[in-house]
């Protein structure tokens, strides 16, 4: 039974095995019908032989149909062997081998069948490693790039992305969990988007077109530029490339306020040089001593301008790196004593102690700019004896340290002065800092770029310079000046 199963599967499955089916079928009706016509003349005809003839037509049915099968099979054999080659070529190119090919030389249709399905192979081949490069030369760009770049299909489920924007998910995803902690059902809308791209998304979806935002995520400026991706006349799903924009949002802010602030500074001066000169030409003051009054204010004014201008003109230098130096072996021994003395007096007028606690050994500085370093040590004197109080003490100290086997210089100004909030040390080093409310404006009229200048002027050293403060406890600035700088 097995076996007549397994045969009839063979039997009505295969091509080889209908031709025979169809071809005994053909011999079988061939033979009946010519014995079905020819047996009943038989025995009108040869009436004395007609058994013999009969046996004789018998036989030789048996022999045509036992040759007939003989041919079929040899005929179906040989047609079975190239459908066999192509099935089992068909089959290796559906497992991904593009490279198979069917070894058929023949010139009849099964051969034409066996040429056009080797090109067709061949083009398929080509076909794929040209779509392979450019699956690779894509993944290269979307690896190389500093932008990230995330693809939505139409439910929001994303289906690419870059290196950059994974990091930029997983920092996300904190958002997502937080919302749905803070609600009690959540949003099942589009929830593949990560919840800062969710409503542009929705947008580009329901409208079809190009679309950009800005979005602001932890303390962070993100610029997202979406586009719909279109498929016969329907969107199908958005790409959407993201890049990082907190730093152009910071130097935007900073150019802001450094234009309004730059107003400001200058605009106070000149009123009281254009008020105070009036009046002076106006004879309205005939005293001696008031017009006196009016000139130094006059004077005092034209000199805070002088020393904004000269700020500005330094940072200016700086930052465009053609400011001048004079790079030389320097004890910063001296430096400190000069600048000491200078303030001294100072100090005592403002009944404020100055201290110096210098290491017994020579600070050498094996390349510094002695002028530049004097004005770093100004300004922050300057700012220590404007924010100290009466029968308060500041300290410079310096000493050398080895940090990461490298020899520094560590300056150290501490002050007890009033202090500066936590909140705002991280601007202390920007321009017109002393508008803040940690820093007012005295009676010295400080120009508020005294502090940026030190900055820049101890990065010009390659140095570093950090503060720590708190409110009413005073303020310490600590500067590491590499005793050999490093080559450029």
């Amino acid at each position: 039974m097995k076996l007549w199963n397994y045969l009839s599967r063979l039997l009505w499955h295969s091509v080889v095995g209908k031709l025979w089916a169809t071809i005994m079928l053909l011999v079988a009706v061939v033979l009946l019908i010519l014995g079905v016509f020819l047996l009943q003349y038989i025995d009108i005809w040869f009436v004395e032989n007609s058994h013999d003839i009969k046996v004789l037509f018998v036989i030789t049915a048996i022999i045509g149909f036992l040759l007939s099968t003989f041919f079929a099979f040899f005929l179906s054999t040989k047609l079975q062997q190239p459908l066999l080659q192509l099935k089992n070529a068909a089959d290796s190119i559906s497992q991904g081998n593009y490279t198979t090919r069917v070894d058929i030389r023949s010139s009849d249709e099964i051969g034409q069948l066996a040429n056009m399905f080797n090109h067709m192979t061949e083009q398929l081949d080509k076909l794929i490693h040209d779509l392979n490069h450019e699956k690779k030369h894509l993944a290269s760009i979307l690896r190389s790039m500093g932008d990230s770049v995330i693809t939505f299909d139409a439910k929001g489920q994303i289906i690419l992305t870059n290196p950059s924007a994974d990091l930029l998910i997983n920092n996300w995803s904190d958002l997502e969990i937080a919302r749905q902690e803070q609600s009690l059902v959540a949003d099942s809308t589009y929830l593949g988007v990560p919840m800062p791209l969710r409503d542009l998304f929705q947008n580009v979806m329901s409208e079809g077109r190009d679309m950009t935002d800005t979005v602001h995520v932890h303390s962070f400026v993100w610029s997202v530029v979406m586009a719909p991706l279109h498929t016969n006349q329907e969107v199908q799903g958005a790409v959407a490339v993201i890049r990082n924009v907190t730093e152009e949002h910071k130097l935007d802010k900073l150019r802001r306020d450094f234009v309004a602030n730059i107003s400001h500074e200058i605009r106070t001066p000149l009123s009281m040089l254009q008020g105070y000169s009036e009046a002076l030409l106006d004879e309205i003051v005939v005293d001696p001593e008031d017009r006196r009054e009016l000139v130094q204010v006059i004077h005092d004014e034209s000199l805070r301008m002088g020393r904004l201008v000269n700020g500005f003109l330094d940072i200016a230098r700086v930052e465009a790196g053609h400011i001048e130096t004079n790079m030389q072996e320097i004890d910063l021994h001296y430096l400190i004593a000069r600048v000491h003395r200078k303030f001294l007096v100072l100090s005592k007028e403002h009944e404020v102690h100055m201290h110096v606690e210098a290491a017994e050994y020579p600070l050498i500085l094996k390349q510094a700019d002695e002028d530049k370093l004097e004005q770093v040590l100004t300004n922050l004197l300057d700012n220590a004896l404007r924010h100290t109080p009466s029968g308060k003490a500041i300290t410079i100290k310096a000493d050398q340290q080895c940090l990461n086997g490298s020899y520094y210089i560590q300056l150290i100004v501490e002050d007890e002065g009033q202090g500066i909030p936590q909140e705002d040390l991280p601007y202390v080093f920007e321009r017109f800092y002393k508008a803040d409310k940690a820093r007012k404006r005295g009676a010295s009229g400080g120009t508020g770029l005294g502090l940026a200048i030190v900055k820049s002027f101890i990065d010009l050293h390659q140095g570093e310079i950090t503060v720590k403060s708190a409110k009413g406890r005073g303020t310490t600035f600590t500067m590491l000046l590499p005793v050999e700088p490093k080559t450029k």
